[in-house]
């Protein structure tokens, strides 16, 4: 009965449009009154899933990424990205996804990536004969590639929410060649859309023009070398290699690039501070009602029902990859990484499933929903930035879809795509 309070007031409660954070809370106070349990459990449950030192690197992260975006980094990546496959069929869709390749390792943020490249990269393809749905679908699922890439804070929430056993510079490691194969897949998939409706061929800038971009570009670039280097290495952690990346992201805005105003930088801290306080809250509230489903033996009772469905671990990874691409269509990915780890990690590895892996597969996953509706934040974005209906995306958004579910199937059942680097560091 316990379950159906836990679950029924979340699900209510999120029918009605209450933010996630407090569906999660509400629903975790109501349950531990229906048990009779103290209600400090809440508020105890609730400190120490934010009292948790690798938390530190999500807040520094998102302000790194944000003083990159205001500072003039994400167009010198996107000039780069045009001067090495601009001059492709349909070029501009090939730029716009390398230019998520490049500002995602900077960034580490789907939403982030959506709005700077997203911002540079739909008015001028507008400007030289691209659809407007093709320009804002290309932007919208190629900026899940961030979410792969160091430095991902998705990774590092994992990590937590799987009780701090798993490596972050292990999972870092494991996003790189998925995140290359999704761009693979999408560049494939945005040359045929380009082909079929005819769209124009961008004149090669030549060598010399390269070389000019990449050296403009690559102090930008340098920091992806900085945060994955060193926590690689073991010289930082991914908590120490958050507050170098602000201070290297200032370097270069500040005294490098001169593109960043005071202004700039104040409306930078602020919009992390606001969204950090956002993400620790649903953190917060997602720990209690995380503690709530062990208590009740849910991933228990989930592997008893896995296991009557069939013991081959082929099906129940597709069953699990239905399951979470389904719960992200309704959910942001923060609060789904906190609820549904502690569910579905324990089923994954009493099957045989690495838990490195698994986390690369949770992250796909739930990345894909971002860009689904009906609560796909980053489609949300990209619609806005391209100023047309969602809906209006969603009908010719399918080739990107389809080039993304293929690569989630191929991440599922090749693990050596997400294991094969992080072995090499052992």
């Amino acid at each position: 009965m316990e379950l159906y309070v836990l679950f029924g007031t979340f699900v209510v409660l999120l029918l009605i449009g209450t933010p996630v954070a407090f569906c999660l809370g509400v629903s975790s106070f109501a349950t531990i009154a229906y048990l009779g349990l103290p209600p400090v459990v809440v508020f105890q449950r609730l400190n120490s899933g934010v009292s948790v030192f690798a938390l530190m690197a999500i807040p520094f992260f998102i302000f790194a990424g944000d003083l990159m975006v205001r500072g003039d980094i994400a167009r010198r990546l996107v000039a780069l990205a045009g001067a090495f496959v601009g001059h492709f069929r349909g070029g501009l869709g090939q730029v716009n996804v390398l230019s998520s390749v490049m500002f995602g390792g900077v960034s580490g943020s789907a939403a982030a990536d959506a709005s700077a490249v997203g911002g540079l990269m739909v008015p001028q393809m507008k400007e030289r004969g691209y659809d407007v749905d093709y320009a804002v679908n290309i932007t919208v699922v190629s900026s899940i590639i961030a979410l792969l890439l160091p430095p991902s804070h998705n990774m590092i929430i994992y990590s937590i929410s799987a009780g701090g056993r798993i490596s972050i510079a292990d999972l870092f490691t494991a996003g790189i060649l998925p995140g290359f194969l999704l761009a693979m897949s999408l560049m494939i998939a945005a040359w045929w859309v380009a082909v079929k409706k005819g769209y124009p061929v961008q004149p090669f800038q030549g060598f010399r023009m390269m070389g000019t971009l990449f050296v403009s570009a690559a102090p930008g670039l340098i920091l992806v070398v900085i945060i994955f280097g060193g926590v690689r290495s073991g010289i930082f952690t991914a908590s120490e290699s958050s507050n170098i990346a602000v201070v290297y992201a200032m370097l270069v805005t500040f005294f490098v690039y001169r593109t960043l105003s005071f202004h700039d930088f104040a409306e930078a801290t602020m919009a992390a501070v606001r969204t950090t306080a956002m993400v620790l809250l649903v953190i917060g509230c997602a720990a209690s009602f995380g503690w709530l489903l062990a208590y009740t033996k849910v991933p228990t009772m989930m592997i008893e029902a896995m296991q009557d469905v069939s013991d081959n671990p082929i099906v129940i990874l597709l069953l699990l990859n239905v399951i979470l691409l389904v719960l992200g269509t309704f959910m942001d990915m923060s609060p789904l990484i906190v609820i549904t780890t502690p569910i579905f990690l324990p089923v994954a590895t009493a099957f045989g499933v690495d838990p490195v892996h698994f986390g690369v597969i949770l992250i796909l996953n739930l990345g894909i929903g971002l860009c689904t509706p009906p609560v796909g934040a980053v489609l949300f974005v990209g619609c806005a930035v391209g100023r047309i209906p969602v809906w209006t995306a969603v009908r010719s958004i399918w080739p990107f879809y389809g080039a993304a579910f293929a690569t989630l199937m191929l991440v599922t059942y090749i693990p050596g795509l997400s294991l094969w680097l992080p072995s090499l560091f052992h």
